[in-house]
């Protein structure tokens, strides 16, 4: 078979679906007869299968092929000539040659035109398109291209069967993850006789863990991923090295190693130890503490800590020293930059794996000891680590919980209160009067905090973007802390259900699936009524009122702004014309200074250059996120100017 050079290009290997075959040529040698493909990929199946109610009708859209003016069967060379003989009719610089100036809908043409050549001289891309037309293709190649509101338009206009073969998926996928403990729970019934092995109960599992093996199989088969162009090689780092494919692959064979184990346990009790049986189950929690214990050990220093402690800059460091400093420590510009907010959060999280990998050690060492008629002890005593485990799970959110809000509420002791509760508390501290008849407005100190010097430390007000920012961070920290106590809760009434039938409660295996059945059907039916309930709403006799009505000020004077939530506006009043200081002009707003920033910033101790490639030397991070807390709280005070106690409280009410 012959391939002209445009398809010669095309004829390279291509996967979809996990599947390769090389892309058939469409002109065959000699004659003028396609050899177009018969069977569809499995990639557009599922996209026509999930995505074609999306995509709407394309009949609006003029077609390629009649754009190039060819059939539908059309070889190679046939689209190659028609791109040709259209090239010299609507190319811009054949037009002028020819005395027309190109205007902007013969540059449309010859830009659809040019698309077209393109999509159909490709085989993959022709394909595509035949399959799912010129919207599915864009789809494909520039998945967030496409417009929201336009896909959800097309989305209400589809047809019954579009939509439910979408819900039919949703099935199908719930489907697939309740088989396995559906069966479980029958066999362990005796549903399916005394006679039935657990091997072929768990056929399921094993039909993902051969897809799980493929895929390993396929990733360690790619080879090492090549340095793009544009990367120098110092710089280009394997985003995945073949070490860490082949470490996946082994730890993956010991999970599949301690299942065929226990299957094989189950169904010749006399073959195995359970000793044996778990001691995959142990190797791979073991290399999980060894892959997450650096990471939890991860010291996180500054790049001005760096500085201090080697007495030069970033750009003096020699290379040994950046190696070092690479291998020991995780640097980041500061404590309060996103990058340090990640690590904690890595570190934080390989902390947690370990805990619960060493609670998940403690228990398979229980269980295995009870299997084998060691210890002879209650279940309920067996299942003790999942006790204990959750209690901390639900202290430690609860405490970080508590770390929040106390953070929160040392920079800003009226976070909590309500508007009205605010706004009081703020015109009673700032309108105090003294024996002269004017206000005086002392500082604003919280006497429950003392700086390093013993005296009281003062809090500056905060912007309303702050004060947004510390109430979305306690709200985040309640949200985690709630979700956490009802995901453990949830857990622990699985436990309980396990242990009574363990125990020897009559009642069917079922009921311990119950909570996750009764979800899923909760679950497909909220999908369908969304899948099957969305129509399209005509607009075309509602009209919508989108000019905003703007009073024009006069006088040149501007209007004030609204009030904001939980406030109460009231103008100023002139109840007493004798009085000078109320008919005057309200004085202007109080002048906020802070002191200068020399005050605000603490200059950092003098410390003699440490020799870094002192393996015993350790940097200590100089300023800690709780400590820069209380170096926030130590602020400069703000004083407003003497006025009025009246003008005050109204000037109060307008800020």
């Amino acid at each position: 078979q012959r391939t002209t050079p445009e398809s010669q290009q095309q004829s390279e290997p291509f996967s979809c679906c996990e599947v390769s075959w090389p892309v058939i040529g469409r002109e065959c040698a000699g004659e003028g007869a396609t050899s177009r493909r018969h069977t569809m990929r499995y990639d557009l199946a599922f996209f026509l299968c999930c995505c074609k109610s999306f995509l709407g009708d394309n009949e609006a859209e003029e077609s390629f092929y009649g754009i190039l003016n060819i059939q539908h069967d059309a070889t190679a060379d046939e689209i190659k000539r028609a791109y040709k003989r259209l090239s010299l009719q609507l190319h811009p610089d054949k037009l002028a040659q020819r005395g027309k100036t190109p205007t902007e809908q013969d540059q449309l043409k010859f830009t659809r035109m040019k698309e077209a050549y393109e999509t159909l001289s490709d085989p993959h891309k022709r394909e595509t398109y035949d399959a799912i037309g010129e919207r599915g293709l864009k789809w494909t190649e520039e998945p967030f291209a496409m417009d929201p509101q336009e896909l959800m338009h097309n989305f209400a206009k589809s047809s019954v069967l579009d939509r439910s073969k979408i819900f039919a998926i949703f099935v199908v996928v719930a489907i697939l993850v309740l088989m396995l403990p559906l069966l479980v729970c029958l066999h362990a019934d005796g549903t399916f006789g005394d006679g039935a092995s657990w091997i072929w109960t768990l056929t399921p599992l094993w039909i993902w863990n051969a897809f799980i093996l493929f895929y390993h199989t396929r990733v360690i088969m790619m080879g090492p991923i090549h340095r793009p162009d544009h990367i120098p090689p110092e710089e280009w780092v394997d985003p995945l090295p073949m070490l860490k494919r082949y470490t996946s692959l082994a730890r993956f064979l010991l999970v599949l190693s301690f299942e065929v184990l226990v299957a094989i346990k189950l169904d010749f009790p006399a073959l195995l130890s359970w000793f044996a049986v778990f001691v995959p189950f142990f190797v791979w929690e073991f290399t999980t503490l060894i892959k997450k214990w650096p990471v939890s050990q991860m010291r996180i220093v500054t790049l001005q800590d760096l500085e201090i402690a080697l007495g030069k800059p970033h750009q003096e460091f020699t290379q040994p020293e950046k190696e070092l400093i690479q291998k020991r420590y995780t640097v980041v510009p500061s404590i309060e930059s996103p990058e340090f907010e990640q690590a904690s959060k890595v570190k934080s999280r390989s902390r947690h794996d370990m805990v619960v990998t060493i609670f998940r050690i403690c228990f398979a060492s229980l269980l295995m000891l009870e299997l084998n008629d060691v210890l002879h002890m209650n279940w309920w005593v067996i299942f003790s680590p999942f006790w204990i485990l959750s209690a901390l799970l639900c202290m430690a959110n609860l405490h970080a919980y508590l770390e929040v809000q106390q953070m929160a509420v040392a920079k800003d002791p009226n976070i909590f209160m309500t508007g009205d509760e605010n706004n009081n508390n703020y015109n009673n501290g700032n309108s105090r009067s003294n024996g002269n008849g004017n206000s005086d407005t002392p500082e604003e100190t919280n006497y429950g905090s003392v700086g390093d010097n013993g005296d009281a430390t003062t809090t500056t007000p905060l912007t309303d973007d702050e004060r947004e920012e510390l109430k979305a961070q306690v709200l985040q920290s309640s949200s985690k802390l709630c979700n956490k106590c009802c995901s453990q809760g949830f857990t622990l009434i699985l436990v309980i259900v396990f242990i009574c039938k363990l125990q020897g409660a009559d009642f069917s295996s079922l009921w311990i699936l119950s909570p996750f059945l009764f979800g899923a059907t909760i679950v497909l039916c909220c999908l369908g009524c969304a899948i099957f309930g969305i129509t399209e709403v005509n607009t075309g006799d509602i009209e919508f009122d989108t000019q905003q009505q703007q009073q024009p000020a006069t006088n040149d004077v501007e209007a004030p702004a609204a009030a904001p939530m939980g406030t109460h506006y009231s103008p100023p009043s002139n109840d007493n014309d004798n009085d000078d200081s109320t008919n005057s002009t309200l004085s202007q707003p109080p002048d906020y200074t802070a002191a200068s920033a020399d005050s605000q910033q603490q200059r950092q101790p003098q410390q003699q250059p440490v020799d870094l490639l002192d393996s015993s030397y350790n940097i200590q991070t100089s300023s800690l996120p709780a400590q820069q807390q209380q170096q926030n709280m130590a602020t400069t005070t703000m004083t407003n100017p003497a006025v009025p106690p009246q003008q005050q409280s109204e000037l109060d009410d307008l800020d």
